[in-house]
C-alpha cells in the first residue's frame, strides 16, 4: 500500500532533479511506465508529441484550453484542462526526436511526465512514457491503475495519429 500522506520532493527540485536528470520520483505511490511501437518515423512521431496546442487530437483526448506561455521549449511554461483539473506544467527536457518531459501540479499532486522515442530503423520508432504522481492523500482519488489507463491511451491516441498521417 502506497503512502498516503508523501507527498514528494517540492516541485522545484522535482523539475531539476528529475524531470531534467531523465527520471520520474520512483518513491512516489503512484507510477507507471507503458510503451508500444509506431509504424511510423522518429521523425512524424515527434512532429506529433511536440504539437502540444493539438494535444486533444494526437495525445491526449478530453485535454481542453492548452496554452503555452512560449512555445515548446525547456522551462516554457504550459497549463491544460481535463476532467475539471487546471494542470499548471513546465517542459523539463525538450530533446528533439529523443524525449519530452514535463513536471506539473494539479489537484494538489506534482507529476512528472516523461516519453522517450527510440528510432527502429527508418520506419518504427519505439516509443515509452513514464509518469510518477504524489500528494497528500492523492491516492484516495487517483492511482496506479488509472494512471496506467491514462498512458495506455496516450500511446494509443499517439500510435493512431502518426500511423495515419501521410507520410
Amino acid at each position: 500500500m502506497p503512502n498516503l500522506f508523501y507527498a514528494g520532493p517540492k516541485l522545484d527540485v522535482l523539475h531539476e532533479e528529475y524531470a531534467k536528470k531523465h527520471r520520474i520520483d520512483d518513491a512516489a505511490g503512484i507510477k507507471a511506465v507503458k510503451e508500444t511501437t509506431i509504424a511510423a518515423p522518429v521523425e512524424r512521431v515527434w512532429q506529433l508529441l511536440s504539437d502540444v496546442a493539438n494535444w486533444d487530437e494526437t495525445l491526449e483526448p478530453g485535454v481542453r484550453d492548452i496554452q503555452l506561455a512560449n512555445g515548446v521549449t525547456v522551462d516554457g511554461r504550459f497549463t491544460r484542462k481535463k476532467s475539471g483539473a487546471t494542470m499548471k506544467a513546465q517542459f523539463a527536457v525538450v530533446e528533439p526526436l529523443r524525449e519530452l518531459a514535463w513536471t506539473g501540479k494539479a489537484f494538489g499532486a506534482k507529476a512528472v511526465h516523461r516519453f522517450v522515442l527510440e528510432p527502429v530503423g527508418d520506419t518504427e520508432t519505439r516509443v515509452v512514457t513514464e509518469e510518477s504522481m504524489a500528494g497528500p492523500l492523492f491516492g484516495l482519488i487517483f492511482n496506479t491503475a488509472k494512471l496506467e489507463a491514462v498512458l495506455d491511451e496516450a500511446l494509443v491516441t499517439l500510435k493512431r495519429a502518426a500511423e495515419s498521417t501521410p507520410a
